[in-house]
């Protein structure tokens, strides 16, 4: 298998490593600037367009602070992730707040902030007015779930119908009119209908969809449709010899669509909306660990200070992820080995059977595309830690922009009052 390019080189961890200890996460400035200037392009046909990075990916307010200075908004799940926003500097429609199985008080600092409210379900209405009184927002979004499965040529790539997520198409319509009569002026549609798809045509397809649910519930509610959002399902290439998505060939290929329905029904002012989690940061981030150990038994073990606490996808999904053994980049991969953390679970395995450079104790690795849903999904199994991230920036200098965890903080919700009261010294 091909090689995928790192970012930092040996020598650079290396010294990063004096002050920084290993595992860490380490983001790259300059790509995920030049990746934002890329999205921006590839819709600048359609006025308004505007990327809702999705928090969830990778909740941390520097890379959000980046992220806003290209347009960006944010696509919230949670009170945390709207208290982050808004810390950051995002207010009212710069905010999407796309939640499912919603607690009250996440509503209400919605509302109180001005937060777009994308509505998960039908009976969120009634909840909606139960918190917020009978003065809805004039903007709202309700999700989409045309059920079944969601297939592109002979392919599926996902069953949307085994979701929990959104409205049917009925629903759909009796939502639009309910919150029309409610005083809702403008509205927006939301669907996310499969993930990391690498294929330029997903967005294209679905947009397809959305644009005739558009056209449709503006016929029969006799709605303003504002908005359409892609939501993400935008993928990355994880294995080096898969094609990557071209953004530029996505963009123009939602462009048509628009054209061919939008546009063809007199509604040339919708503004576009995507929420690409993973394919603005994932390629941007990465896990560089050490090795500490190696194991010979019925097969061969490469044990790594890094764990499934810092990188669960996989150990969770079987999910491929490349690694870089620093300085043998141009070396022959003529060993097979499993690379492996220290929890006391057998999926706690970064990869398995993996062709790689002979490996030594003290090599540094870097395990790719870890800049989206890696540190986030982090845990503290094992009493496990979570640790430092670290910004590469544009200048070569590098920025803590996480510390990493102590035992400290992993005891901080504990009362210990009584419990250590004779243990001073731990």
């Amino acid at each position: 298998m091909s090689e995928k390019n790192t970012f930092v080189t040996k020598e650079q961890i290396e010294e990063i490593a004096k002050t920084y200890p290993t595992p860490f996460y380490l983001y790259d400035e300059k790509g995920i600037r030049d990746n934002a200037k890329k999205v921006n392009e590839a819709f600048a046909w359609n006025h308004g367009f505007r990327e809702y990075f999705a928090v969830k990916a990778t909740p941390n307010p520097f890379i959000l602070k980046i992220l806003k200075e290209y347009g960006c908004g944010v696509d919230c799940a949670s009170i945390a992730e709207l208290k982050m926003a808004a810390a950051c500097g995002f207010k009212g429609d710069e905010i999407m707040f796309s939640s499912n199985d919603t607690p009250r008080e996440d509503y209400a600092y919605a509302h109180k902030i001005g937060a777009i409210i994308n509505l998960d379900d039908i009976t969120h209405i009634d909840y909606l007015e139960s918190i917020i009184g009978p003065e809805f927002p004039e903007v709202m979004s309700c999700r989409y779930n045309p059920g079944g499965v969601f297939k592109m040529g002979n392919d599926i790539m996902d069953n949307p119908g085994d979701a929990k997520y959104g409205m049917t198409h009925e629903q759909m319509i009796e939502a639009f009119t309910r919150l029309k009569e409610k005083g809702v002026k403008k509205f927006g549609i939301h669907a996310f209908l499969a993930s990391n798809t690498v294929t330029n045509d997903y967005y294209p397809t679905l947009a397809a969809q959305l644009f005739e649910l558009a056209v449709e519930l503006k016929d029969k509610c006799g709605v303003d449709i504002a908005f359409i959002n892609l939501s993400g399902g935008v993928g990355v290439a994880y294995k080096p010899d898969q094609p990557s998505n071209d953004i530029g060939v996505i963009g123009d290929g939602v462009r048509k669509k628009y054209e061919e329905v939008l546009v063809k029904a007199g509604m040339g002012d919708v503004k576009i909306c995507t929420e690409m989690g993973r394919f603005m940061l994932a390629p941007y981030g990465v896990v560089v660990t050490k090795v500490i150990h190696e194991k010979h038994i019925y097969k061969e073990y490469i044990g790594v200070d890094a764990c499934a606490v810092n990188l669960i996808r996989p150990a969770m999904y079987g999910a491929y992820h490349h690694i870089t053994v620093l300085g043998k980049e141009g070396a022959p991969e003529d060993h097979t080995y499993d690379v492996t953390g220290s929890l006391c679970e057998n999926s706690d395995k970064f990869a398995v059977d993996r062709k790689l450079p002979e490996i030594e104790i003290g090599d540094y690795l870097v395990i790719h595309d870890a800049g989206a849903h890696g540190y986030s999904m982090g845990y503290n199994y094992n009493g496990k830690l979570k640790c430092a991230e670290l910004l590469l920036k544009e200048d070569g200098s590098v920025q803590m922009i996480r510390r990493a965890e102590t035992l400290d903080d992993y005891f901080a919700t504990f009362d210990f009052c009584d419990i250590l009261k004779d243990h001073e010294d731990l």
